[in-house]
């Protein structure tokens, strides 16, 4: 294709490995830890983190725990997994959202806008359902939500990608990571344990308030000056990332790339999959999961996220991928630990901190690595592309977990959690060997 200077031209494929041409600028553009800590763009990293991370731990925490507590089967609420389909999927009307530009606010703002209005309103529905009446329409309100979470998504990678120079990206994936697993202490603790002591009603309503966090986040941020390349047809915008993406190094490694995005985090998705179930059916309680599972996790998941970063900016992505995923695999038998020995606080504590501590580590790892492989050419199509195969083992945990639990119990169910973590690991010696060889371009 034509290049051309004007804004609104079509893209010229660069056949470079993203990971390359950041390295290469790395070399020229270096930033002390202190600059890339002490910047203003950590902060709209936390704070898009937290809109982005609150609805999915909405629908994938308190939720369960919800139907749980109202005596709905295991096997039905891992099925809720179904209706979140639209994170797995995605990629499919990200295109749309890099095609078209709302007429208010600018192309990444305003579609920030029309996807968090709608998480805000669903969510204030829930409030008034039942669920041994309403189980169906709770169904289809979870999946609008999904859907529209799952838009925000696609906008808010973009916009970090785009906000984000590559020195930068380790740590602001950090920053991100840190404040998308902090939403969680709201559906996850505060509205627990405002469930435990008032209602369930009013732990919903907790949720909505917070969502205007993204709102104000949205309504305050500048719509990024270095526009990105607007395509002119939706041929382009579907066509060319993909095109671009599956070239760039053959489709043999395009394709081993994607199923290292599915098996990386598998056995850690499916161990947290039903977590707030398993608590409960040990026999703590709601404050009780609130305070001390949410603040071991608390901690764990802000200590892990900010340690990864220091270790991506030190050792780069390949080796840190290593070190994590060597870390999320082992701190599975903490969960297993516990579903043996049975309702103890300070196992409980031990168990999250240890786990939430390599789940830390394993999220910010494989969103830098994600990162470095989408050109900012096809930002929010190719970001969207490579989270939803990144999803699809949270879905895939979802959905099988509570058949599977069921069937063997909770302290096997987590060994082979621990089983299914290995094939991810034997991957990297493939898309992200400790020692890469050095290519020539």
């Amino acid at each position: 294709m034509q290049s051309s200077e004007s804004p609104n031209s079509s893209p010229q494929v660069d056949t470079k490995s993203p990971r390359q041409s950041d390295t290469q600028l790395d070399a020229t553009k270096k930033q002390s830890l202190k600059d890339v800590i002490f910047n203003k763009k950590m902060i709209v990293c936390l704070f898009t983190g937290f809109a982005s991370g609150l609805p999915l731990y909405l629908t994938f925490q308190l939720i369960p725990g919800w139907l749980r507590q109202n005596g709905i089967d295991l096997s039905v609420i891992g099925l809720f997994a179904i209706v979140s389909f639209s994170y797995n999927w995605k990629f499919l009307w990200s295109p749309l959202m890099e095609r078209f530009r709302p007429p208010f606010l600018g192309k990444r703002r305003g579609w920030m806008l029309i996807t968090q209005l709608p998480l805000i309103i669903f969510t204030a529905v829930l409030i008034g359902l039942n669920p041994l009446t309403d189980i169906g329409l709770i169904a289809a309100v979870v999946g609008i939500i999904s859907f529209f979470s799952a838009s925000q998504d696609i906008v808010l990678d973009a916009y970090r990608r785009e906000l984000l120079n590559d020195t930068e990206m380790g740590m602001g994936s950090s920053f991100f990571t840190n404040a998308y697993k902090f939403s969680s202490l709201v559906p996850g603790g505060l509205s627990l344990i405002i469930a435990d002591l008032v209602s369930w009603e009013w732990a919903l309503g907790t949720v909505v308030i917070f969502l205007f966090v993204g709102l104000m986040t949205t309504l305050i941020i500048d719509e990024l000056k270095a526009t990105q390349i607007q395509p002119l047809t939706m041929k382009e915008a579907v066509v060319e990332p993909f095109k671009e993406f599956f070239n760039r190094d053959g489709w043999q490694k395009a394709l081993l790339v994607l199923l290292f995005l599915v098996l990386y985090k598998l056995g850690d998705n499916m161990a947290t999959a039903l977590e707030t179930p398993f608590f409960f059916d040990l026999g703590f309680s709601g404050s009780e999961i609130g305070s001390v599972a949410k603040i071991s996790k608390l901690w764990a998941a802000i200590f892990g996220t900010f340690l990864g970063g220091i270790i991506l900016t030190k050792y780069g992505t390949n080796r840190a991928l290593w070190i994590f995923g060597v870390f999320q695999i082992i701190s599975i038998l903490g969960y297993a630990v516990l579903a043996y020995f049975g309702n103890h606080l300070g196992l409980l504590f031990v168990a999250v901190s240890f786990e939430y501590l390599g789940v830390g580590l394993g999220t910010v790892g494989i969103l830098a690595f994600m990162s470095e492989l989408t050109s900012k050419q096809f930002t929010a199509t190719q970001f969207a592309l490579l989270s939803s195969l990144a999803a699809v083992p949270r879905t895939f945990a979802t959905v099988s977990t509570g058949f599977i639990i069921q069937s063997v119990g909770y302290t096997w169910f987590f060994l082979i959690c621990f089983a299914c973590a290995i094939p991810g690991m034997l991957l990297l010696m493939k898309v992200a060997p400790w020692n890469p060889k050095t290519t020539e371009q």
